[in-house]
């Protein structure tokens, strides 16, 4: 069955930031959970937490946070079927990319980095979106430790470690 990202984009104003991850988790959408990373078991938000030490309960919060640091957040991917009902990326099929979104925000906004939620998407990107990257750049091309459980090559600990040390600071 194929799926369509339930969330779009979010772009604040003069946002010079961008988080990009792949396809929102199997069973997410607007009546199951707020916003992007929203399954329970995925590491994204308790890291974002930690790192600017706050609590972020609601997708307001959560907004309120990206406007302040200037950071836009969407998937690489708008529409796709999944292999097995799973989330891993490598699961995913069918896909039709974002391009319009993307491609979007690079229009409005100085993004002077991106930040991919995991090698996948990175390598998406750089595939899909070739043509951005020659035309911007100057753009950092940086990747955050997956934030998913499955990545257990860092615990938690070492997880927010790295994103405070890359992510902008508040």
């Amino acid at each position: 069955m194929i799926e369509t990202h339930p969330f779009g984009i979010f772009v604040p104003p003069r946002a010079k930031y961008l988080i990009l991850g792949s396809f929102t988790g199997k069973g997410v959408g607007i009546n199951s959970y707020d916003w992007f990373y929203g399954t329970k078991r995925n590491q994204f938000w308790p890291i974002i937490e930690s790192v600017y030490n706050m609590k972020l309960p609601v997708k307001k919060n959560k907004q309120n946070l990206f406007t302040h640091l200037g950071i836009a957040i969407t998937d690489i991917i708008y529409q796709c079927e999944r292999k097995k009902a799973s989330n891993l990326d490598n699961n995913l099929t069918n896909i039709v990319y974002n391009t319009k979104g993307i491609n979007n925000i690079f229009k409005k906004n100085k993004i002077e980095k991106i930040f991919f939620s995991s090698r996948f998407v990175e390598t998406r990107f750089k595939m899909i979106f070739e043509k951005l990257i020659n035309k911007n750049n100057n753009i950092q091309l940086i990747t955050l430790p997956s934030p998913s459980p499955r990545y257990a090559a860092m615990s938690i600990d070492e997880k927010i470690k790295r994103y405070q040390s890359i992510l902008p600071k508040y």
